[in-house]
């Protein structure tokens, strides 16, 4: 895998393998086949707020093991998991936290231990002009902000509640999105006054544009730090390429992907 960090070492990358569309993000289908006597797919359940760092760990992975195809689906964590636990054919699976996991694990769905490989914290957007005059996470509870958040039960939506427990603030969100991407883009599409997201999420919007949103950093978000896991699944066809993906985003150079994106270390 010593090409990675050659191919992807800058960040701006990421976003371009994303356009070539070189991985689907549809969720659920997987190939079939072997390397030396066919082709083979290899189905990685991840994360949203993976998509383009995870697009472009999948691309190269692609490059570095012939005739096998990565098919990525992107969703919020905890569906993901109902999904596997419902019979999904996936062969990867990377949450957004370790919660989240827990429930694959204690379900008997994965293959070894999941493996810690990054870290996201909160931060709030708002549309450009801040129609709500947003400065910090107090701010959230104001009677007349529209402020979108993730549901509880996803990883998004559990460092929320935290954050408002560390902080004493309750918030009265309009709408509960089941991933964080779904969040960001009633922000970005003027729907709402503001929402919670992950750093990584802002910093993607924009760098795709610079006008996009309102990024506001608050030191509560420090309070829910999600340690992201990946593991392989347990009864994958592919346990070895499974593996060996596994490895590639765990490794130095996938972390590096992961860090140019903004991603902290576990």
């Amino acid at each position: 895998m010593t090409r990675l960090s050659a191919v992807l070492g800058a960040g701006a990358l990421v976003g371009a393998l994303a356009l070539a569309g070189c991985s689907s993000d549809d969720g659920g289908a997987s190939g079939q086949g072997s390397t030396g006597g066919g082709d083979r797919t290899l189905v990685v359940f991840a994360a949203a707020s993976l998509t383009g760092t995870f697009q472009a760990i999948a691309h190269q992975f692609e490059q570095d093991h012939a005739g096998v195809t990565v098919k990525l689906s992107f969703a919020g964590s905890s569906d993901l998991v109902a999904q596997i636990q419902e019979g999904a054919p996936a062969d990867v699976f990377a949450s957004a936290d370790e919660p989240t996991m827990k429930k694959l694990t204690d379900a008997g769905l994965a293959a070894g231990d999941p493996v810690p490989f990054a870290t996201n914290v909160l931060t709030i957007v708002t549309p450009p002009d801040d129609p709500a005059g947003i400065t910090s996470f107090q701010d959230l509870a104001k009677p007349d902000a529209k402020v979108v958040v993730c549901a509880p039960q996803v990883p998004c939506g559990h460092a929320t509640t935290e954050v408002e427990a560390a902080t004493g603030v309750t918030l009265k969100p309009v709408s509960e999105e089941s991933q964080v991407t779904d969040v960001l883009a009633k922000v970005t599409s003027g729907e709402a006054d503001a929402g919670l997201v992950y750093v990584t999420d802002a910093k993607g919007a924009l760098a795709k544009d610079a006008n996009a949103l309102k990024q506001i950093d608050f030191p509560e978000a420090s309070q829910a730090v999600n340690t992201y896991p990946v593991v392989a699944v347990e009864g994958s066809k592919h346990a070895e390429l499974a593996s060996e993906f596994v490895a590639a985003v765990t490794s130095d150079a996938g972390r590096t992907v992961l860090q140019d994106a903004g991603f902290g270390a576990p």
